[in-house]
């Protein structure tokens, strides 16, 4: 009990200090070693090796395996902003939606440049000012505006859409040696509930507002005549996503599929464990040098826009890779042990039982990659013995995985949430409800249903 007790303090410690804007780099390693000191057994005079090895071993494994994803989709979300391909694509979406389906544009906006691999901290500084103004324009409450970006962003595009190179779901790649077209059919059917569910609430909340008399409210909107000259059509803006899209499936499909990978033996690898990130990589690569060869004399300085997109890539890695160390100090514990077992004991299900580990660690990390990493890391061997016993692929287990990780990940000390409502200028007082329903609630209970569905047809 008393272990428990001081893993909800170290938890409620890492949000309180999230709420206060410190970041999870600096909080992370000194809440793990505090917790460890609290309630370690037989480590209180060992906390330097606890850091070193424990924290920095999960913190730079992290590192090791998705520094490249971080980096390439970096430089290319940078180059999709500096090019304005995203704010062509933006604004071809919500003009032609009209200004009755603005929630539906900003949402179908958010979620075309998520899916093509646009990072969910870029696609909220490009889509708020969009957004604002089309709030404006349509009298809605800006309060609701990031509640509607959580939807388009952290949601049906981050962990169900197949195909999608989101982390979230390049992540159980590794484990379950799938690619990230795993399960299409679960994923369409939890992207179309997703989104539908969302849509309904946020429409409900709209009209509300406007019953109540709540219009956009008294928020200031610079006009900037300049901002939409020399936006390129939406059909060159679609094409690095399409490249990305056509790309990934031509090599986790086809080309790994004729590839002898015998020669990674020698590494203790199978080529089935790597060759879906290794699709990932090269399809935004390939999509990077097409903005860049297509727009090379466009471009008054590349080297500073490159530099400047590797240097977007470092803060998310780092405040990712610093919870999967906060991750790997909690795993070493016997409370997590014992909280492990009766998350497995809950049930045989593997299906049930992943779904309920990673939607819970991803709620103790606040980070869907953390939270999804430290579980997979600690438990895939468990669920795939469990899974082969009952006949149930890989791929399913790969798309339960994605799913549950983007429930409560979205607390309020997520980064991203936090990220966002600073971009819009509101509060968590202002807009969170909106943000936990679209991307706490929702897909939580789309999981549910997702996870009984599947529990009764495969197993």
């Amino acid at each position: 009990m008393i272990s428990i007790i001081g893993l909800i303090l170290s938890l409620s410690l890492i949000i309180f200090l999230a709420y206060k804007g410190y970041s999870t780099i600096i909080t992370a390693p000194l809440v793990a070693l505090l917790t460890l000191f609290l309630i370690g057994e037989d480590t209180n005079t060992q906390l330097m090796v606890h850091y070193t090895e424990v924290y920095m071993g999960g913190f730079a494994n992290f590192v090791k395996n998705y520094f490249p994803i971080f980096l390439t989709g970096a430089i290319f979300a940078k180059l999709m902003e500096e090019t304005l391909y995203a704010k062509s694509i933006a604004n071809f979406i919500t003009k032609n939606l009209g200004k009755n389906k603005t929630i539906l544009a900003v949402v179908f906006a958010g979620a075309l440049l998520t899916y093509g691999g646009v990072s969910l901290f870029t696609v909220a500084f490009v889509l708020y000012p969009i957004a604002n103004v089309l709030f404006k324009e349509s009298d809605i409450p800006k309060r609701l505006i990031p509640g509607t970006i959580a939807l388009g962003s952290f949601t049906f595009t981050m962990t169900a859409l197949p195909g999608t190179p989101e982390i979230q779901n390049v992540i159980p790649m590794r484990y379950f040696g799938t690619d990230t077209f795993a399960a299409p059919l679960i994923g369409i059917i939890a992207s179309v509930l997703m989104l539908l569910l969302g849509i309904v609430w946020l429409t409900y909340r709209v009209r509300k507002a406007h019953a109540n008399l709540e219009g956009y409210g008294n928020h200031h909107i610079e006009d900037n005549p300049n901002e939409n000259k020399n936006i390129p059509s939406i059909f060159l803006a679609v094409t690095p996503i399409l490249i990305i899209f056509l790309s990934n499936l031509f090599f986790s499909k086809i080309f790994y599929q004729l590839i002898d990978g015998s020669y990674l033996s020698k590494y203790n690898l199978s080529l089935d464990n790597v060759s879906g990130t290794w699709s990932v990589i090269i399809s935004i690569v390939i999509s990077t040098l097409f903005i860049i060869i297509t727009n090379f004399g466009k471009f008054s300085n590349l080297n500073k826009v490159l530099n400047e997109g590797i240097s977007n890539s470092f803060l998310p890695l780092l405040s990712s890779s610093a919870i999967v160390g906060y991750g790997s100090v909690i795993k070493s514990l016997p409370v997590f042990i014992a909280l492990q077992s009766m998350i497995l004991n809950v049930s045989s299900n593997p299906i049930i039982s992943e779904a309920l580990s990673v939607n819970i660690i991803c709620g103790i990390t606040a980070s869907a990659s953390g939270g999804l990493t430290i579980t997979l890391d600690a438990l895939s061997s468990t669920f795939i013995a469990m899974s082969q016993s009952l006949n149930i692929s890989p791929e399913i287990m790969h798309r339960i995985a994605a799913l549950a990780s983007g429930g409560l990940d979205t607390l309020p000390h997520n980064g991203a949430v936090i990220t966002t409502l600073a971009i819009c200028s509101l509060t968590h007082k202002d807009s969170y409800k909106d943000i936990f329903i679209t991307s706490v609630v929702i897909p939580i209970l789309v999981t549910a249903l997702v996870v009984i569905t599947a529990s009764i047809l495969y197993t």
